[in-house]
């Protein structure tokens, strides 16, 4: 056995996190299709992609297979990424297309159903107060009366905390699209926020855009 063999049986493996220790590392990985890159990805990415879909969503929404939907998008588009050091963006774009398209599916879903929507939120698990609870329950019945793509611009906007230019690549627009999207729907909103006696001190008008 050389020495070489000796030293790497000795050695304690390093996760592939630490081993691609930035982005464009795990990136060109990810391309060059390493075995141990999925994971890395996994270990970097996982913690913000459930949480941005679980504030997308809202409560008591199923996210565990969403979650799936995107990693496997991400493995199979990461090839086409033309700048490795953009690799955060591209999971965050990817994120909120998939968010778009279930936002979408459930949107389609209540109308044709035409009643009580069975993925409805069940907030125990966001909020421990019961008060807190039933805001969040009537919040998100507002944010489902805004169509998919306004939402999830607001979600990144104004829960996730994204800045403007992050929302609009996210989205795929411009900057002034995205601008005017979040104005729009910031506008609605608010006023229904206002309009409901539970929620309108809840309002946060320094946010507005």
């Amino acid at each position: 056995m050389s020495d070489g063999e000796r030293r790497a049986r000795v050695l304690p493996l390093r996760p592939a996190s630490e081993i691609y220790d930035d982005d464009e590392l795990l990136a060109r990985a990810l391309i060059e299709r390493r075995p141990n890159a999925p994971a890395a990805l996994w270990s970097r990415f996982a913690p913000m992609v459930h949480r941005m879909l679980r504030r997308t969503l809202g409560p008591g929404a199923e996210i565990e297979d969403v979650v799936q939907e995107v990693f496997l998008c991400v493995f199979q588009k990461v090839g086409g990424l033309r700048e490795p050091r953009a690799l955060r963006a591209f999971v965050i774009s990817v994120t909120a297309l998939t968010a778009r398209y279930e936002l979408r599916r459930r949107w389609v879903g209540r109308w044709v159903r035409l009643g009580r929507d069975p993925e409805a939120p069940d907030a125990r698990a966001f909020h421990p107060d019961p008060e807190g609870r039933q805001a969040l329950v009537r919040f998100y019945k507002i944010l489902d009366r805004v169509k998919p793509v306004d939402r999830t611009a607001f979600a990144l906007r104004f829960i996730e905390g994204l800045e403007l230019a992050e929302v609009a690549e996210a989205l795929g627009t411009s900057l002034a699209t995205a601008k005017r999207r979040i104005s729009r729907v910031w506008k609605r909103v608010s006023l229904l926020v206002e309009r409901d006696p539970a929620l309108s001190h809840y309002l946060n008008k320094e946010l507005a855009p």
